[in-house]
């Protein structure tokens, strides 16, 4: 798949059409939002969403100062400054895991409880936003993470029994940002059954996230200060989308 810009943007999506929730004035869910449209996408142009907010969190649940998280936070800042999203090639594992997701929501919602497709929310939590893209809410209680795995990380969950680590940032996060009991995740692979391992709120990871939150949004401050600064007078280059005129001339 050759890389393409998302069409819309921010502003063509009103982000005051998204829910209230009712008593709780800092969620708004966009239940209509299609997950991978260009308007999803657009929606989340510069936000932090629970996908890479682990990128900002140490293995020891600190803040993390490094390449990634530096790297993390320029890519939003880019987003912010142009209103353009830069999309990545798709890989073997994201077209998999794409194409899995539906079965397994359905298992899921066979074994357990109907699971009810969510496009996109934000929270307000202080002075700054975080948004989540679940892929099902359970209920009023619960939520669900899908992950579509190789047999041998299956193999590996269903025998840990642990949510792996590089999950947990997002499962937390989605707990944070819809203020739910618990959040089921559910390793799917085909040929094997489902496992589904339930996750509560802990406190010391939504702390963390958090204060990440905070720090990344103190240094996107800074950065786009500094850009304007130093960019103030300069006429802007026009984007050329050299992927569509390749397309165009075949």
């Amino acid at each position: 798949m050759t890389p393409t810009d998302a069409p819309t943007t921010p502003a063509e999506i009103d982000l005051q059409r998204g829910s209230i929730v009712p008593g709780d004035p800092d969620l708004r869910i966009w239940p209509q939002l299609d997950q991978g449209s260009p308007e999803w996408i657009a929606a989340r142009c510069g936000l932090l969403t629970a996908s890479v907010i682990g990128k900002l969190i140490t293995p020891s649940l600190k803040v993390a100062d490094n390449e990634t998280s530096r790297g993390l936070i320029e890519a939003l800042v880019a987003e912010r400054i142009t209103q353009h999203v830069e999309l990545i090639n798709s890989t073997a594992d994201m077209e998999r895991g794409t194409l899995d997701e539906p079965y397994a929501r359905d298992l899921y919602s066979a074994q357990y409880e109907t699971v009810h497709e969510v496009g996109f929310a934000v929270r307000q939590i202080g002075l700054h936003k975080v948004g989540a893209s679940p892929d099902g809410l359970v209920d009023s209680y619960g939520g669900i993470e899908i992950k579509s795995r190789k047999p041998k990380i299956h193999l590996r969950t269903i025998l840990t029994d642990k949510v792996p680590a590089e999950n947990m940032a997002q499962v937390q996060t989605c707990l944070l940002v819809f203020g739910r009991d618990w959040w089921d995740y559910t390793s799917y692979a085909g040929g094997w059954p489902l496992h589904v391992i339930r996750v509560y709120p802990d406190p010391a990871w939504q702390a963390v996230i958090k204060e990440a939150l905070d720090t990344a949004e103190e240094k996107a401050a800074v950065m786009i200060a500094d850009y304007r600064a130093i960019t103030d007078g300069k006429p802007i280059s026009p984007r050329i989308d050299h992927y569509e005129e390749m397309e165009m001339g075949i």
